[in-house]
């Protein structure tokens, strides 16, 4: 197949992890057959130097134009105060390309209990996924403002974005355990009442599906002491956006997580989970396998090439197992080490 990718590679380590995803793909399309076309636009704090935005319209329009878009890392210290803030520019680009369910799986991988913070016997058979809702909530509620004496955030849901991102978790769930765990905060915002009602009611098109309310605080906390419990968890946008990020340190780093962010047509986001590290920059020891992850993810969800995607996730297992890591994961290998790796598992299984 032919396919056009648009490259957003971004801030800090961006660039790095997203030249290794590339040179998987490559790997792809050299074994398989396909031919993917790469575009490269400005995204982040890059694009508020170059263009005074963090999301350019030649960006935007390019996004549009692309089968699927791929997104190394946005933001850094060296804009905290700027008007706009490079992070801007990625909600920018999730609202008007209308993606609103974000998938990030945590996968504990095969030779990395050492890595988790968590006691081998209770990380092991980690393997769920988080379904984070993506463009309401507080990241996008009206009014939003602030003086130097108070500030306002809103947290606003509608019924219809909430059936819809619960429609993508229980569709999800079909295919994995078939257990939901709904997360909330309903002993206290009404929001969260909301969207429990509309989350039982959407359960009820699913019936071989297991539905489990979870109050957030309950589930940041099983998530320590019980992760390989959870199958499916569908939650707001501030509550995804943080317990990801607590799923990603019992797997054993940030670096790990890929995500998707898919919506009701093309083109769809990927990019890791992970922030732009300005200070391991330029350094070349940023773990890449997030990155090269959520490439895999893109070959799944927006060109349905399954047999590829799975190739790559193996690929990344068996590059693990044999210990080439980075330093996050106690190695030594150097960022382009372990693309090279992977890339040349891909490689090994054609000859």
């Amino acid at each position: 197949m032919d396919a056009r990718v648009l490259l957003l590679p971004g801030d800090g380590v961006g660039p790095e992890v997203l030249a290794e995803a590339v040179r998987v793909l490559d790997a792809v399309a050299a074994r398989y057959g396909h031919r993917f076309t790469y575009r490269t636009e400005a995204v982040g704090g890059e694009a508020l130097d170059a263009f005074g935005t963090p999301l350019p319209a030649q960006s935007l329009q390019a996004a549009r134009e692309a089968d699927a878009v791929l997104l190394g890392a946005v933001g850094g210290p060296r804009w905290d105060h700027a008007p706009v803030r490079p992070e801007a520019g990625l909600l920018m680009l999730r609202y008007e390309l209308g993606l609103y369910a974000n998938l990030r799986p945590a996968v504990l991988l095969e030779g990395l209990e050492s890595a988790s913070p968590l006691r081998p016997e209770v990380v092991r058979g980690t393997d769920f996924l988080i379904v984070r809702e993506l463009t309401g909530g507080l990241y996008f509620g009206k009014p939003k403002e602030r003086d130097s004496r108070r500030a306002v955030d809103t947290l606003t849901y509608t019924a219809e974005e909430v059936e819809r991102v619960a429609r993508v978790a229980f569709q999800a769930a079909r295919g994995r355990r078939r257990l939901v765990h709904s997360v909330d905060k309903a002993n206290v915002l009404e929001s969260s009442r909301l969207w429990r009602e509309v989350v039982d009611r959407t359960a009820r098109e699913f019936p071989d599906v297991t539905l489990q309310h979870m109050l957030v605080d309950t589930c940041a906390m099983q998530l320590v002491r019980a992760p390989a419990s959870f199958d499916v968890i569908v939650t707001e946008n501030t509550f995804g956006d943080i317990l990801s990020d607590e799923a990603a340190a019992v797997v054993g780093s940030i670096g790990l997580l890929p995500s998707a962010s898919l919506g009701d047509r093309p083109p769809f986001l990927y990019e890791p989970v992970h922030g732009s590290a300005p200070d391991i920059a330029g350094r070349g020891v940023a773990n890449p396998l997030g990155t090269i992850l959520s490439a895999a993810l893109m070959l799944r969800y927006s060109f349905r090439l399954e047999e590829e995607a799975r190739a790559v996730e193996e690929a990344v297992r068996e590059v693990v197992r044999e210990g080439v890591r980075t330093p996050d994961l106690g190695g030594r290998a150097r960022t382009e080490d372990v693309g090279v790796a992977v890339a040349d598992r891909l490689r090994r299984r054609d000859s």
